[in-house]
C-alpha cells in the first residue's frame, strides 16, 4: 500500500463565532466519539461563513440570518440585548433601559456587528469601530455606549464597565450552521448532540422490525379434552355429599376421634327388648 492509500482517521472541525461557548457540546462529542478528535475553529461574525462554504470547517455555531440556498441552519436560542457603559454611566442606576433612553447618547456601531437595526439608537459616532473588542475600548474611555449580545458583554468584561438590559432592541439568534451538500455521518453526530438525543437515539438506524407476537393455546374443555374433563369431575365429585356426612364432617370419621365403625364390629343403636 502507498502513502497515497493510507486511510486519514476521521476527525470534526467546528467553528463558533465570539460570544458562543460550545464546551457543553464538544465535552459530550468526546464521551460518545473519543476515537474522532474535535477541533475548534475561532471566526468572526463576517468570516464564518465563508470558511463553512470553504471546508474550512464542518459546522460552525453562527448567528442568523443564514443564506439558506446553500447552507443548512438549525436556530438554537435567542440571545439577551444589552447595553455596556461606565460603571459611573446614568444607564448603570437603572435595572432596565430602552432605546428612547440612549437617544442622547454616541452609539457605537462596529463593522462586526449583528444586531438587525431598523433605525440604531443614539448619536452615530464620527467612525465605525472595526470590531466589537475596539467599541468596548470607547467605551471605557467614556467616549459613547454599546448595545450587544448580552455574550458577548461578558466577553468582553472589564471591572470598569457593566451593562443593562435593552427592552426594545432587536436580538441575536445562534444557529448551528453546515454546507448543504456536506451533510455527513459526523455531521448529523453532531446535530443529535445539540438536539439533545441520547446515544441510543434510533434517528438514522434502521428500526428493529416488529417481531410476531406467539398466540397462547386456550385449554380444551369438554369430556373429549384429554385430562381436562377428569380433573373436572374430581373437582365437582369433592364437592358432592358423597365425600361428607350429612352434617357438613367429612364421612368414615367419629367426632370422638375414632372411625366410622363402633369397636368389635357390632350395630350402634341400643339393644331391643324381648317380648
Amino acid at each position: 500500500m502507498t502513502g497515497s492509500e493510507v486511510p486519514v482517521p476521521p476527525s470534526f472541525r467546528l467553528a463558533y463565532v465570539p460570544g458562543v461557548t460550545p464546551g457543553k457540546w464538544v465535552r459530550i462529542w468526546n464521551e460518545r466519539l473519543p476515537d474522532v478528535p474535535l477541533t475548534l475553529v475561532a471566526v468572526s461574525p463576517t468570516e464564518a461563513f465563508g470558511v463553512l462554504r470553504a471546508g474550512g470547517a464542518d459546522a460552525g455555531f453562527v448567528r442568523l440570518p443564514v443564506d439558506r440556498d446553500d447552507l443548512s441552519a438549525i436556530p438554537l436560542y435567542t440571545e439577551t440585548t444589552v447595553v455596556v457603559v461606565p460603571k459611573d454611566h446614568l444607564v448603570a442606576a437603572a435595572e432596565e433601559v430602552s432605546t428612547e433612553d440612549l437617544a442622547d447618547e454616541i452609539v457605537f456601531h462596529p463593522l462586526d456587528d449583528t444586531l438587525a437595526w431598523e433605525q440604531l439608537p443614539g448619536k452615530p459616532a464620527i467612525e465605525r469601530p472595526e470590531t466589537t473588542a475596539d467599541a468596548i475600548e470607547l467605551v471605557a474611555a467614556g467616549v459613547g455606549v454599546l448595545v450587544v449580545p448580552q455574550s458577548l458583554a461578558r466577553l468582553h468584561h472589564r471591572k470598569d464597565l457593566t451593562y443593562r438590559t435593552v427592552s426594545d432592541a432587536p436580538a441575536s439568534r445562534v444557529a448551528l450552521s453546515w454546507p448543504q451538500e456536506e451533510t455527513t455521518d459526523l455531521v448529523e453526530e453532531f446535530i443529535g448532540i445539540v438536539r439533545g438525543r441520547t446515544v441510543n437515539s434510533t434517528r438514522g438506524r434502521a428500526p428493529t422490525p416488529p417481531q410476531p407476537k406467539t398466540k397462547r393455546k386456550r385449554p380444551e374443555t369438554g369430556a373429549g379434552a384429554g385430562g381436562g374433563g377428569g380433573a373436572q369431575r374430581k373437582s365437582g365429585a369433592g364437592k358432592s355429599g358423597a365425600g361428607k356426612s350429612g352434617s357438613g364432617k367429612p364421612a368414615g370419621k367419629n367426632t370422638r376421634g375414632g372411625s366410622g365403625a363402633p369397636k368389635g364390629g357390632g350395630k350402634s343403636g341400643k339393644p331391643r327388648r324381648r317380648p
